[in-house]
């Protein structure tokens, strides 16, 4: 990426930027507050389960409205939000029933949300700090299949639910600083 093209974007990736601070936050706070709660069916575990999906549409959401973004489409990240919200509905279900249904559906949005992270980053990757959503959205995907499998064998917690979002928050944190890193180099 050029000084040029940098500062074409620096507005938006500013904002991406905090909202991938603001990404990882979250998920290291959620992920520990469900590590107690993961062998549990409902109550507490299904509030995080549901919390999870809609702050991610809120934030795709975000995205989408923000001012100076990549010009595009945004049809990935609209499948995205729709997804989510379905999944979150979902997963109120399912971890009501047991922890195999909800790491099921779980499975299947993290795939679902990967293949659309991984598309979304890379016809974004001219704005920059897209290499570690591009990496994100794959593990996602094989996460997502992981997770599907786990489901067939009667799991008894979802622990490993909260390890995918602290992961999945690491790579947030480090397109953050990749981009703040950007719009620094730009602004000077």
């Amino acid at each position: 990426m050029t000084a040029a093209d940098a500062s074409s974007a620096p507005p938006f990736n500013a904002m991406l930027s905090r909202l991938y601070f603001i990404r990882f936050a979250f998920a290291l706070v959620w992920a520990v507050a469900l590590f107690p709660s993961s062998k549990h069916t409902g109550g507490p575990l299904s509030v995080l389960l549901v919390i999870y999906p809609l702050v991610d549409a809120a934030a795709v959401l975000w995205q989408l409205r923000a001012q100076g973004r990549t010009p595009g489409s945004g049809a990935a990240e609209r499948i995205n939000v729709v997804v989510s919200v379905l999944v979150a509905i979902a997963l109120g279900w399912a971890s009501s029933v047991s922890i195999a249904d909800a790491l099921a559906v779980w499975g299947v949005w993290a795939a679902a949300s990967g293949i659309t992270q991984l598309v979304t980053a890379v016809l974004r990757r001219s704005s920059g700090g897209q290499v570690p959503q591009i990496l994100s959205g794959g593990i996602s995907t094989l996460a997502g299949v992981s997770f599907l499998l786990q489901a067939s064998k009667s799991p008894h917690d979802m622990s490993a639910v909260g390890g995918y979002a602290i992961l999945g928050g690491i790579f947030f944190l480090i397109s953050g600083l990749r981009l703040r890193s950007l719009v620094q180099r730009a602004a000077a």
